[in-house]
């Protein structure tokens, strides 16, 4: 969110500035600097996204983790409305969509049932930021497994939302083979290497995953 979006925000609720930064837990005087752009947002755009209920897309982008435990990536994806975590939802500070998406992308060994989940993502998060996925994908040589998981969203679905990223990640595809997030024993690549589906294959992965698999894509 920009100061100008925050503006329209405030506006289309028929909010005062004065009511909006009382909302916000600030002065007014200090509500009108970000709203013309002289503060930055960005401390304050947690509470923006609650008290707007923005979507976490409008959350910060951070530093992509590479190591992440288990337990914690499920929960975030609860945090972010996956109906196959619903137990797991409570507490916590939700992540970007993006974010998340591309840290669980980086994992060695990613839960199965949270890689089964990223689809979901994509599909519940088109308005994502394309263009931060895309650069930082490419930079951590991810563009196959991001790739894959929006093609698999897209079989699963019908839809299309993400068609221009796809295409760019189709340009800039890695002919090398790769897992999709698991570290693989030489008994499984063999076996992946003969069943692998479709989608994986068009993304040089070794992986059974496909649409059919998606229970909670739709």
């Amino acid at each position: 969110m920009n100061s100008n979006q925050l503006k329209t925000e405030r506006k289309s609720l028929g909010w005062t500035q004065e009511e909006t930064a009382k909302r916000l837990g600030v002065t007014q005087a200090c509500y009108s600097m970000l709203e013309n752009g002289r503060r930055n947002l960005a401390p304050h755009a947690r509470k923006l996204v609650s008290v707007f209920s923005l979507s976490p897309t409008a959350l910060p982008l951070h530093e992509v983790r590479e190591t992440v435990a288990p337990n914690v990536l499920a929960h975030e994806l609860a945090l972010l409305g996956y109906p196959g975590f619903a137990h797991l939802r409570g507490g916590g500070r939700r992540m970007n969509p993006a974010e998340f998406l591309l840290t669980a992308l980086t994992q060695r060994n990613l839960e199965a049932r949270v890689a089964e989940g990223l689809p979901w993502l994509v599909v519940r998060y088109p308005d994502m930021g394309r263009d931060w996925l895309l650069r930082e994908a490419r930079a951590k040589n991810l563009q196959n497994r991001l790739g894959f998981v929006v093609t698999l969203g897209r079989k699963a679905t019908g839809r299309n939302d993400f068609s221009t990223l796809e295409q760019d990640l189709v340009d800039s595809k890695l002919e090398r083979q790769d897992s999709f997030c698991k570290e693989l024993k030489d008994s499984e690549r063999r076996w992946l290497g003969e069943h692998s589906s479709e989608e994986a294959r068009e993304w040089n992965l070794l992986s059974d995953l496909k649409p059919s698999d998606l229970r909670y894509v739709s």
